[in-house]
């Protein structure tokens, strides 16, 4: 199981230059989790894609579901407490803390491309090009 940030939900869901890597980082561990904050998040994104790039709402509707899908049974709740405790440990947004947040509750890998978190928790979070790398690695090995 890791912990996945929005942004690499949305490399996975919406057509980019990052997809690939994001399809080899599901292959390499299918069990993707997030807080319940990734919802109001991938929203977001949505939004930006319906207004700039033409993406109607029912296509929307249809990554959501996917993501629904995929993170069924593995979204959380956080306690206010541990978030603000990495806030304070750091520069990083209320809103990333929750996803350091949950790793830690966790115990497994962060996956993100937040340079302010990958700086801020070394220890917790890993990019998407280090973590699909490292199956690379593996597999050559």
């Amino acid at each position: 199981m890791i912990v996945v940030d929005t942004n690499i939900l949305a490399y996975l869901l919406l057509a980019s230059e990052r997809s690939a890597e994001a399809e080899r980082a599901l292959r390499k561990d299918p069990v993707w989790a997030a807080p319940l904050l990734w919802r109001s998040e991938l929203r977001n994104v949505l939004a930006l894609y319906m207004r700039q790039r033409g993406m109607t709402a029912e296509q929307a509707a249809q990554v959501i579901d996917t993501a629904d899908e995929l993170l069924q049974g593995r979204e959380y709740a956080l306690p206010s407490r541990a978030v603000l405790e990495l806030v304070a440990q750091s520069t990083c947004s209320a809103y990333d803390c929750e996803f350091v947040a949950l790793a830690q509750e966790l115990n497994v890998p962060l996956l993100t491309d937040d340079r302010r978190i990958l700086s801020a928790f070394p220890q917790r979070a890993v990019s998407l090009a280090r973590f699909v790398s490292d199956e690379a690695e593996r597999s050559e090995t």
